[in-house]
């Protein structure tokens, strides 16, 4: 194991954006980086992403090794994944993070398994053992009812997928300095095993939730579609995104794209108003993180009051309206 050393961070780039899960992932890096005594390394997969360095530097890491290819435009798995593996079979870094995106979800299994070493999927929480400075990954598992802190102790490199919104970016520096390194990984071209004859967008009205700053979220306690307009009324008032629980996307009353917990996304806005939602330990995984919490629920033994700053007993059709009006000056 001696000759592993490093923290990689694979950055997630589409359009030559780059997600917002990667520089949360360099965040949480730098932070493992400093009981370890190493550096954080960006690895860049795409095509003329040169534009990007400049970007990953300002965020905090020490290095960044680029793969600049045509084959790599658009993510398809095979050359991203030859790419990957040729990375860390070259530099042979101690921990690999990737974003547990839809890409990331894809990409990293197949890296793991081809570098035969193991992989912790969602994580939650990342630290580091006194004892060992083994890797600590931990993440929900029997449903979310407990949660699992997985070692790594035989293979190398130990690898995670960490869940968006669950770390927090490291603050933009304008003085970061860092070594850029490209690496030429040949045949990826012939990697190709599919063609993608077209990419069709979809245009979304909708703020995604894991960037507003204000959500106001309704579960079963709602008790229709119709219901969530109040909520969205509340929402326009407090300049927020309305979200929901798993229960209620099951319903069909909102979309999958809203959803928050543990099969949905995760959360930490200024404010989370939660509306008739128990508090299950699936939906409270994605949300607990939000700087205020307030929820509203007629049952006073709900779950979700344990973790609420502020908590309304009763008919949130009643209170909801009252708080409309309030704020309103009605």
């Amino acid at each position: 194991m001696q000759n592993y050393k490093g923290i990689f961070i694979f950055v997630e780039q589409v359009d030559h954006v780059i997600h917002k899960v990667s520089f949360e992932l360099i965040g949480k890096g730098k932070e493992l980086a400093k009981t370890l005594d190493t550096q954080v390394t960006a690895v860049l997969l795409g095509s003329e992403t040169g534009n990007l360095v400049e970007e990953l530097v300002s965020f905090g890491a020490d290095a960044v090794i680029t793969v600049d290819d045509p084959a790599l435009a658009t993510y398809m798995t095979e050359p991203y994944t030859k790419a990957m593996t040729a990375v860390i079979e070259q530099y042979r870094p101690e921990i690999v993070l990737v974003g547990a995106t839809a890409i990331g979800r894809d990409l990293a299994p197949r890296v793991s398994a081809r570098v035969h070493t193991g992989l912790t999927a969602d994580c939650t929480r990342l630290e580091i053992q006194e004892e060992t400075n083994y890797l600590m990954m931990t993440r929900p598992a029997f449903g979310g009812n407990i949660m699992a802190t997985i070692l790594c102790p035989e293979h190398r490199p130990q690898m995670a997928t960490v869940r968006p919104g669950v770390m927090q970016c490291a603050e933009k520096q304008t003085d970061n300095d860092a070594q850029v390194e490209t690496f030429a990984v040949a045949g990826l071209e012939a990697a190709k095993n599919v063609e993608i004859v077209e990419i069709i967008k979809k245009i979304s009205e909708c703020v995604d939730i894991a960037d507003a700053d204000v959500l106001v979220a309704g579960g079963r306690g709602m008790g229709s579609a119709e219901n969530f307009a109040m909520l969205e009324e509340l929402a326009g008032v407090l300049g927020g995104t309305v979200a929901a629980s798993r229960a209620a996307v099951d319903a069909g009353w909102q979309d999958k794209s809203r959803q928050v917990g543990q099969t949905g996304k995760t959360v930490r806005p200024n404010l989370y108003i939660a509306c008739g939602i128990s508090g299950a330990i699936q939906h409270m995984a994605g949300m607990e993180e939000s700087d205020v919490i307030v929820a509203i629920n007629k049952d006073e033994t709900a779950p979700i009051f344990e973790i609420a700053d502020y908590g309304l007993v009763g008919d949130v059709a009643k209170i909801v309206p009252l708080l409309v009006k309030e704020m309103k000056g009605i």
